[in-house]
């Protein structure tokens, strides 16, 4: 599977104004060795985006692992956005470790993307995980998160 992560980033800049807000970069998408894909998204150390203790604020840390997943979604299903509309039904995050500078968000697809694939197209609304890791500039893993998808068919 080939993937464009110019195509990705300008569809989720174009989907997600947010992600423009932001200053979030896209660092990369790309398949797996096992068939699945990854997508690796950047949120600057900028003031704007600061707490209370000079770190990156909660929010915006989510909002950095749910844009990961989203590209995530867009470089699987993307192909499919005539037939079906994309949508976080919900989101599960652990603030683990205290997180300063930087940060990158590493998000992967849950579920195999021919069997979600293969549920919509057989009528069902399928729903598929995608875990994300945020993790400062030197790999310190200080947040997980996982948001929940589903492809609504569109009537």
């Amino acid at each position: 599977m080939s993937i464009d992560s110019r195509q990705v980033a300008a569809g989720l800049l174009a989907a997600v104004p947010f992600v423009r807000t932001l200053d979030l970069e896209v660092v990369e998408v790309a398949p797996e060795a096992d068939g699945g894909i990854r997508a690796v998204l950047r949120l600057p150390d900028t003031p704007a985006t600061h707490n209370h203790v000079g770190g990156p604020h909660a929010g915006a840390m989510f909002a950095l692992g749910e844009s990961a997943s989203g590209a995530v979604v867009l470089a699987a299903f993307g192909h499919l956005l005539d037939r079906a509309t994309p949508l976080a039904v919900s989101a599960d995050i652990r603030y683990r470790k205290l997180a300063m500078g930087p940060v990158t968000a590493t998000a992967r697809l849950g579920r195999p993307a021919a069997e979600v694939t293969a549920e919509l197209e057989s009528g069902q609304r399928p729903e598929f995980p995608v875990p994300i890791e945020i993790a400062t500039a030197d790999g310190t893993v200080t947040t997980t998160m996982t948001v929940l998808w589903t492809l609504r068919p569109n009537s």
